[in-house]
Order: C-alpha cells, then sequence, then structure tokens
C-alpha cells in the first residue's frame, strides 16, 4: 500500500493532489439521501470522476446506508434512494470497470470492525466532533448512540480497506482527523495492522442553499437537484440569495460572498469566471443575468449527467449488477483485513490453534 509523503498544493479536479510513493487506494462514500444536489456533483463526485480519470489510485466508492439510519426515515423509501445514489455515481462518470461500487450494508465487516475500533476511541473525543452537537440539535427527539458513534463507523469505512488516501471537503475534516487517531491507538495496541489514512483536501469551495445560509440539503428545500429540468433550475436561481449591498444594475458587487458566484467556480470556465468577476465588481453585471449565466452553465455540464441517469433508470439490473460485483470485490478486501485484525486482538476459533 502506498504512503503518502506529504500534501502538495492544487492538483487537478479540484483536490489538493498529494505526492505520491506508488499507487494508493482511495475510500469514500455518500449517504443516500433521496436526491444529489450540485453542491454534491462539484464538492465529491465531479472529484472522484477527476481522481478516477488520473489513472493513480485503486478506487472504492461506496453508497453508506448504514451511516444514514441515525436518524428516522421511511423504510419504504430507502432502496430508491440507494439506487439513486449508486446512479449518480455512475451517471456522473464512476467507472464500475475502472473502480468498485458498493453498498456499506452488503458488507457487513464494517459494523463489525466499527466495534473493534470503539474500544480504543475515547468517549470524550466523540463528543467533541460537531457534527454530532450539529445533528443534536436537529433532531432532539432521537439523539440516540448511532450519531454519537457515527466517527468511529466512519474509520471502519476507511480501515477497513486499508485506505491512504480519503478524498473529504473541509465539514469532514474533524472526522477524518478522529479516524487518523484511532488508527493510531489500536496499532499501539494490537500491532500495525492499519496504515494511517491522510485527507485529499477539495479545493472546490464549499456551495450553500439558495437561501445563501445554510448548508446545501434537499430536506432544507433549498437545493438544486441533479436531475432538475433546466426551467426548474432557473427558477430555483431567480429566487437565490445574492449580495445584499447589490440591488440595481450599476451597483457594485461583491463576489466573495455572494453564494451564485461560489456556484459559477464550480460549473463556469475560467476566463468566463474572471469577467463574471470583474463585470459583478464594477456593476456592469446585474445579479439576474449572473444568475442565467449559471443557468446556462449548470444545464450545459448536468444535461450529460441527466441523460445518463434516465438511461440508467430504464435499466436498474445493470446498476445491481454493479453494486453486487462491487460487494463481492469489496468484501473479499474486507475479510482478508478482519482476518488481519481477529489475529493482532486474539479472537475467533482461529487464534487458539
Amino acid at each position: 500500500m502506498g504512503q503518502i509523503r506529504a500534501l502538495a498544493v492544487a492538483g487537478s479536479g479540484g483536490y489538493v493532489k498529494p505526492v505520491m510513493s506508488e499507487r494508493a487506494r482511495i475510500f469514500s462514500g455518500m449517504q443516500p439521501t433521496g436526491g444529489l444536489h450540485v453542491g454534491n456533483y462539484s464538492g465529491a463526485l465531479k472529484g472522484w470522476v477527476n481522481l478516477l480519470d488520473q489513472g493513480t489510485y485503486e478506487a472504492l466508492f461506496c453508497v453508506v446506508d448504514a451511516h444514514a439510519v441515525t436518524i428516522e426515515y421511511d423504510v419504504k423509501q430507502m432502496p430508491s434512494r440507494i439506487l439513486e445514489t449508486a446512479i449518480a455515481y455512475i451517471a456522473a462518470g464512476l467507472d464500475p470497470e475502472r473502480c468498485t461500487i458498493f453498498i456499506q450494508s452488503d458488507v457487513p465487516e464494517h459494523m463489525e470492525l466499527a466495534w473493534y475500533l470503539g474500544s480504543v476511541t475515547p468517549m470524550g473525543d466523540l463528543g467533541r466532533m460537531t457534527q454530532f452537537k450539529e445533528k443534536s440539535e436537529q433532531h432532539q427527539q432521537n439523539v440516540n448512540a448511532g450519531i454519537f458513534t457515527y466517527p468511529i463507523l466512519m474509520a471502519a469505512d476507511v480501515l477497513l480497506y486499508k485506505a491512504t488516501v480519503v478524498p473529504v471537503g473541509d465539514d469532514q475534516v474533524q472526522h477524518l482527523e478522529l479516524a487518523r487517531e484511532i488508527c493510531r491507538k489500536f496499532n499501539a495496541r494490537y500491532g500495525a495492522v492499519f496504515p494511517e489514512p491522510k485527507p485529499l483536501l477539495s479545493s472546490t469551495p464549499r456551495i450553500l442553499g439558495i437561501d445563501g445560509k445554510s448548508k446545501m440539503s434537499k430536506s432544507r428545500g433549498n437545493a438544486i437537484e441533479l436531475d432538475d429540468e433546466p426551467r426548474v433550475v432557473e427558477k430555483k436561481l431567480k429566487s437565490a440569495f445574492t449580495d445584499p449591498l447589490k440591488v440595481r444594475l450599476g451597483d457594485p458587487g461583491r463576489p466573495e460572498i455572494c453564494n451564485i458566484f461560489t456556484m459559477h467556480t464550480a460549473f463556469t470556465a475560467p476566463p468566463a469566471l474572471a469577467e463574471i468577476d470583474a463585470t459583478c465588481r464594477s456593476g456592469a453585471l446585474g445579479c439576474g443575468e449572473c444568475k442565467m449565466r449559471l443557468r446556462d452553465a449548470i444545464v450545459r455540464e448536468l444535461t450529460p449527467f441527466r441523460q445518463k441517469s434516465a438511461e440508467l433508470r430504464k435499466d436498474p439490473r445493470r446498476v445491481l449488477n454493479v453494486l453486487q460485483d462491487g460487494a463481492e470485490r469489496a468484501h473479499g478486501i474486507a475479510r482478508s483485513t478482519l482476518r488481519e485484525v481477529h489475529h493482532a486482538m486474539g479472537l475467533t476459533s482461529r487464534s487458539l490453534g
């Protein structure tokens, strides 16, 4: 397994590229939320595809459905949510011939390893996790143990495959730092089983919802979804929050605080982006026109995605085959890792011989 010698400055594909000594293994995943949005696409999916295109990494991409059960959900809708997330992975350009795509709960070793890792994870570290505090506030009637131990399962996801590279946004860095600490504690107690994973930081700015205030989320009703028709994209953008001091054509704008401009950085080519920046600041570009340029950029980039998604929905068996093949490959790695873990910890009947 290749080790990361250092984190280098900006690389291609929206991520800060690490300097590699040899081919490394990547692991990343998303929860099946029931409709991915442009924030998911620009902040993760697009970067994953570009990393895969580099040919530098062995990659596993997981639909992390076990993470999604920490909040109440409609059980009848979960299968379609899982399928839609897998479709989005493939439609965005994750080629099953070049990476492993699978569902977390199809590989129960994730949960088994999480139990073992929990034995070396201090409760105080879990209590300091920012996302635990946020989710506890959002779901005050259901602050369960799963929300509290969520980062342990995330650590298990990564360590199970001995991944050395984990593409993350800044909102997940704290969890990955805990995963690194868990890795060190386990290795110190039981021997050097796991390589220490390191972050591959996204250089794409975080896109907020169209309200310009909170994280983009379908549940908050502030998302532009990947399957939105062009007219829906336009309608949502027309109501989107912009610089509050730029109220009419001629007013100078501040792109650095405008969420519309942040979205442009993900979908608009650099020359056009520079022109938007300059004309916004001068007052020559109005917010309405800026939003319509963004509409065109989003529709242009996501039309192939929408077409591919529609094609895959007509043939769900094709997607299921990808997920089953991926689970088989992932399961092989997971079983091998758990055998090492059992041996290191002195567990199972094999340790008696």
